[in-house]
């Protein structure tokens, strides 16, 4: 074997195992608590718990034009970006809805209550209480853009139809990784639905 060979095949392994540190750390990363209430064979019902997020509205519905913006408003708040210069842990997913006032948010870890939060220097973070809500989810993997949320969407709501599912309100884009992750990458679509187990 060659030094160069030699080389790559280090890097390559370091590369590797470097991805598979970061896709276990994700995966401890606090998410919003739910209960998945029903399996089908494409996507799942689930019950998420009420949650507080900071949220601001972004240009687009398109995830490519709006997504860096969106993020690095709320980054900016919970990065110190606040009257209190306080630093919120980081959750995930990061939450996108998709539509005619589109909007950005991330969930505030659960040891938050909205009361304790700290004020926003920017006027165009709001922090808001989300009530418990019922979503069709249905889970995707890899990179995110346009394209593969508008597919994932489109079958969402196909399975929705064939099951006899309203969708209510509009569709949202949850993204779980980190741009620099490219091992276990997970994302979703979601609507709220209204649903009763039988």
């Amino acid at each position: 074997m060659t030094s160069s060979s030699y080389f790559f095949s280090v890097a390559f392994v370091v590369l590797m195992l470097s991805q598979l540190f970061m896709a276990y750390k994700t995966s401890k990363i606090e998410s919003p608590s739910y209960k998945v209430i029903k399996s089908f064979e494409d996507f799942e019902i689930r019950n998420y718990d009420a949650m507080v997020v900071a949220k601001t509205e972004i240009r687009s519905e398109a995830y490519e034009e709006s997504s860096s913006s969106g993020f690095r408003t709320i980054a900016n708040y919970i990065f110190g970006g606040n009257k209190e210069n306080q630093q919120i842990a980081m959750t995930s997913p990061v939450i996108m809805e998709m539509g005619e006032k589109s909007s950005m948010s991330f969930v505030m870890p659960e040891e938050h209550a909205i009361e304790n939060l700290p004020e926003p220097n920017s006027k165009n973070v709001e922090i808001i209480q989300i009530q418990p809500k019922t979503y069709a989810v249905l889970e995707f993997t890899g990179y995110a853009n346009d394209k593969k949320i508008k597919k994932h969407t489109k079958r969402l709501l196909q399975f929705m139809k064939a099951e006899n599912l309203m969708p209510i309100g509009t569709i949202k884009y949850l993204g779980y990784n980190p741009p620099w992750q490219v091992l276990g990458r997970k994302n979703e679509v979601a609507v709220e639905v209204d649903y009763s187990n039988p």
